[in-house]
């Protein structure tokens, strides 16, 4: 172990500054590389003692991460915002950067996020991309009817986005500018261009067998479909890495933050650490549970009783936060005559 070096990467989009030590403390080198895969290889070859590594998580660690992973005896990476907490000082580049990231590692401080396997990074981009179309083609459907609507013309909102009713439509349009007609299309054509690949996107996650039978086994929930089990299985990963449901809410973002001084606590809102992702799936999805699932509906009334809606909707997404993670880790089917 003595002869084992530790090394900090400060990983940028064009440049990786790094800092070799020993587990003493010593410097065993330093310096700046290029974020190419070539270069990346050619600083790995050239490490003559096993290493361990880390990183911060950023945008580019992915790669890196892949690439550099096959040289380390281990490689880490590290939660940002708490590595900003640890390490934080009036000076700071990259070289400093580099060398608390390598302190830390060989301290045993270094406040490790988890990285999700390749395969499954990749079959989370492709879902978030299928997510960023259904965003633009919302926004293709509120464009077209806000340019009718800025003209006066009258449409039926239900039918305006179908093909035969649109084409109908505009061919009859009187006292309307060309101009205003012209965008219109243009954004119904951008509509069914988004529409179909999204279904495309979701058609190809369907297949994917990597995550086939967990899809299958998480929509034996009530009130939990495709989209949501999809979200779910490729967000978070390996489920196994909480310990219990109250570490999933607060990953999902689902509770506040901790406020207590002197003996008094207060209420904080959601926090706004958490995976983006499964938060809006899973508020969403609490919206439309209750009319699915016994249970849950009589957890939102209950919580409605007391007078505040939107804490009835946070408790039902609490609860469904418990029940994918139930059925995720015993990998046992959803039955709701179960406790």
């Amino acid at each position: 172990m003595s002869s084992l070096h530790y090394v900090g990467m400060d990983v940028h989009k064009k440049t990786i500054s790094y800092c070799v030590k020993t587990r003493a403390g010593r410097p065993r080198g330093e310096g700046t590389i290029p974020a190419t895969r070539a270069a990346l290889d050619a600083w790995a070859a050239e490490r003559t003692r096993p290493w361990v590594g880390a990183m911060e998580a950023t945008l580019f660690t992915g790669w890196i991460y892949d690439r550099l992973a096959p040289h380390a005896r281990e490689l880490k990476v590290a939660h940002p915002l708490m590595l900003r907490a640890i390490a934080c000082s009036k000076r700071k580049n990259d070289r400093i950067d580099a060398e608390k990231i390598a302190d830390l590692l060989r301290a045993d401080l270094l406040p490790e996020c988890y990285m999700m396997p390749a395969d499954m990074r990749d079959l989370r981009r492709v879902l978030r991309y299928r997510n960023l179309l259904v965003r633009e083609a919302t926004r293709m459907k509120n464009k077209t009817s806000g340019l009718f609507m800025e003209v006066g013309a009258e449409f039926e909102k239900k039918k305006i986005h179908g093909k035969r009713y649109f084409r109908e439509f505009v061919a009859n349009l009187a006292d309307t500018p060309p101009s205003v007609i012209d965008m219109a299309r243009h954004c119904h054509s951008f509509l069914a261009l988004f529409t179909d690949l999204q279904k495309r996107l979701i058609a190809g996650l369907r297949r994917a067998p990597l995550i086939a039978e967990r899809v299958a086994l998480l929509m034996t929930i009530d009130a939990i479909g495709e989209i949501n089990a999809l979200t779910w299985a490729l967000e978070i990963g390996d489920p196994h890495r909480f310990a219990n449901r109250r570490q999933a809410i607060s990953y999902c973002g689902l509770c506040g933050g901790q406020d207590e001084s002197a003996g008094k606590t207060k209420r904080t809102p959601i926090s706004k650490k958490r995976n983006k992702h499964l938060q809006t799936m899973l508020v969403e999805a609490a919206k439309l549970a209750p009319n699915w699932n016994a249970r849950l509906a009589a957890i939102h009334e209950r919580e409605l009783a007391r007078g505040n809606r939107n804490r009835a909707t946070l408790e039902v997404a609490r609860r469904l936060v418990g029940l994918l993670l139930a059925v995720d880790k015993s990998g046992i089917p959803y039955d709701p005559g179960r406790r």
